[in-house]
This record gives C-alpha cells, sequence and structure tokens, in this order.
C-alpha cells in the first residue's frame, strides 16, 4: 500500500517564506555588488524592501563575508563574494572565453587608444565580465560586474545578433549616450560554433570616438573578434 503525505499549510508556508527570503537576500547581493557602495536606505529601495528586511538581510551578508560595511555605514562586496567571483572566473562557464578575450582587450587598447570590454549575456541583461583600461589621462572604466539592459544598447544588439559561422566578419553596432551621456560604444558579437557568445565593447568620450579614429576603431574590433571567434572554434589556435 502506498501512503501519499499531503504537505501541511504550515510546511507549505514556511518553504514560501524560505524562498522568499532567499530572493531577497539575493536581489541585495546583486544591488550591492552593481552599485559599488551603498547605504542601507538607497539598497533597500533599490531592492524594494523595507529597511529592517534589508537591514536584516545585509546582517547576514556581511557576517558570512559576503559584504562588509565601511565606517560611513556604507555596504560593498567582502572577501567571500571576491573569492567566488574569482573562482568563477578562473573554472567557471566563461573562463576559458575570457582567457581567449583578454589579449584581444589589451590589443585593442594598444590600437585604438580607448577602454574595452567583454560582456555576456544574462536574461534580459548584459553583465561586462573583462576590461582593458585605455591609457588616456580621459577615459572610461569601471564597468566590470556592471550590468545594462540588452533593449536599447548597442552590446544588447550584439548579444542578439543571429549566428554566424566563426570567423565572419560581424556586423558592428553602434551608439551614443544610451547609459552614459556623450560615451560613444563600438560593438561586435563573437560567434561560438552555434550561437552569439559575447561581445567585444570599445568605450570611449564620443568627440573623440568620432570620424576617422571611429573608422579605425571599428575595424579593430572586427578583427579582434574574428580571432576570438575562430580561437573558440578551434581550441589549438590562439587569440592573438
Amino acid at each position: 500500500m502506498i501512503s501519499t503525505r499531503v504537505p501541511s499549510d504550515k510546511s507549505s508556508s514556511s518553504t514560501l517564506h524560505s524562498s522568499r527570503s532567499a530572493e531577497r537576500v539575493l536581489n541585495l547581493l546583486d544591488t550591492v555588488a552593481s552599485s559599488g557602495a551603498i547605504s542601507l536606505t538607497a539598497a533597500a529601495a533599490q531592492a524594494d524592501l523595507p529597511t529592517s528586511t534589508a537591514l536584516r538581510h545585509l546582517r547576514l551578508l556581511t557576517n558570512r563575508g559576503y559584504l562588509i560595511r565601511d565606517d560611513q555605514g556604507l555596504y560593498s562586496v567582502g572577501p567571500a563574494f571576491v573569492r567566488m567571483a574569482l573562482a568563477s572566473h578562473q573554472r567557471g562557464p566563461y573562463a576559458r572565453l575570457t582567457a581567449l578575450a583578454q589579449p584581444g582587450l589589451e590589443r585593442l587598447v594598444e590600437d585604438t587608444e580607448e577602454s574595452a570590454y567583454l560582456a555576456v549575456r544574462d536574461g534580459t541583461e548584459a553583465v561586462y565580465i573583462a576590461t582593458a583600461e585605455s591609457r588616456r589621462a580621459i577615459r572610461h572604466v569601471g564597468w566590470v560586474g556592471r550590468s545594462v539592459p540588452l533593449d536599447g544598447t548597442a552590446v544588447g544588439e550584439a548579444l542578439l545578433a543571429s549566428a554566424e559561422t566563426p570567423g565572419s566578419r560581424p556586423e558592428l553596432h553602434f551608439n551614443t549616450g544610451a547609459i552614459e551621456p556623450d560615451v560613444t560604444a563600438v560593438v561586435a558579437p563573437i560567434f561560438g560554433p552555434s550561437q552569439v557568445v559575447g561581445a567585444l565593447s570599445l568605450l570611449g568620450p564620443a568627440d573623440r570616438l568620432a570620424n576617422e579614429r571611429l573608422h579605425r576603431a571599428s575595424e579593430a574590433i572586427a578583427d579582434v573578434a574574428v580571432d576570438i571567434s575562430l580561437a573558440l572554434f578551434s581550441p589549438d589556435r590562439p587569440s592573438r
């Protein structure tokens, strides 16, 4: 005889409460990680939580080392979060893509004097996971770990592009001021064997990344995207 035990309402309610609490904790962690440094009040507002609830979850994350709180009361990512991020970066699903792309990012900086980024898709957003910074005094910096919408951005258009054969010269995507005023983005998709696996972005001041410099930057980013795509498709071929 088979007996089927129907969960009690109390058990179901407890499971639902735990799921909601976990979701709130993760939303807060994402809020802090995306902000860099943020106050309790701002974190609660962005996560749409009562301040008392946000404080309880932030204390938990701080006690576990995922966040730290400075003397001004601002929260930022802690050593446990950094350890997880480094492990994912070195051994996670994007480890090979990042390793192959990094020399290309450095090459783009040398060729264009602008900052270069690698981004991947995360649902309806693009997340920047690697960079090489321009050496110029006025330059774009600080977007690693940041997410931006796919909709209305050049990086989003690139990540949503139709897949092409690795080695195909990609269609480029351009935008000025979509996320930050007076910043121009030039973006190329990176093709894997069956889909777009990432996007290369060059970001710089709009008045500098224009005309002939924009043309040269476009040629450079397309070349690097092709090299990375070929390296992904052919394991024995390193990216230049």
